[in-house]
């Protein structure tokens, strides 16, 4: 009775990961486990975010089962990928963090579970160009993102101090000196032209947005960029539109 339930249990979880890999590979050209997990419900979609800020440790603190049927779930996606053909290629994930730490998957933080987990499995019907614009997405910095706060008393909860831009961690608001940020200037969204050649010439930039309390979302508000880098672009494009 026991062997025939857990047989039960098995095809269950083998059709829910057929089903999520399948319909992300439709969709993108390329699966992970993140997006199989993601697929069956045992990640919430805003798990990964707060993974990515440095709110968690590891991602499977937030995978809502227990470790065993992890390792069967991955076991299971493997295998669906390896039956489909697809081939894999490694992909670099850090933190959306100034430091830009690598993140850790599994609890343990084996460096086999940890490669499994950065597998990305991709079409074998994809060009090689397409696979390689896959692989450099996947494995691309998060941007950084400091608010504009809409409380004006808020503390950095490292130094007690406060200001008009922070950036969220852990455990609490901080501010841009203590992230290391505080030398950056904001440039205002308005001129696409002079944002987009501020940001390629600056080493380090991060996205400011501000909490819109009629629309229930944040909303972008600039950038901060180097000031060299600001103030080249801005150079170059007042030479150019004074020809």
């Amino acid at each position: 009775m026991l062997n025939a339930m857990q047989h039960k249990n098995t095809r269950a979880l083998v059709d829910r990961i057929t089903e999520a890999a399948e319909a992300s590979l439709a969709a993108q050209g390329c699966v992970s486990p993140v997006d199989v997990l993601l697929g069956i419900g045992w990640l919430d979609p805003g798990a990964p975010k707060r993974w990515r800020r440095g709110q968690i440790d590891c991602l499977e603190a937030a995978i809502q089962t227990n470790p065993s049927r992890i390792t069967e779930a991955m076991t299971l996606f493997r295998s669906w990928a390896a039956g489909k053909g697809l081939s894999a290629s490694e992909t670099q994930h850090v933190a959306r963090t100034p430091q830009r730490q690598t993140l850790r998957f599994s609890r343990s933080g084996d460096p086999t579970i940890e490669q499994l987990y950065r597998s990305q499995w991709v079409s074998p019907q994809l060009s090689e160009k397409k696979r390689e614009r896959l692989a450099e997405k996947a494995s691309r910095a998060p941007e950084l993102v400091v608010i504009q706060p809409l409380n004006a008393g808020w503390a950095c909860h490292r130094c007690g101090g406060t200001g008009g831009l922070l950036m969220m961690e852990n455990p609490g608001p901080a501010c841009l000196r203590c992230v290391g940020l505080d030398d950056l200037e904001f440039l205002p969204s308005g001129d696409a032209l002079l944002t987009r050649r501020a940001k390629a010439k600056s080493l380090r930039h991060a996205v400011v947005v501000r909490f819109s309390k009629s629309r229930g979302r944040y909303e972008r508000q600039g950038l901060l960029v180097e000031p060299q880098a600001l103030k080249d672009a801005q150079g170059e494009l007042d030479a150019q539109r004074s020809e």
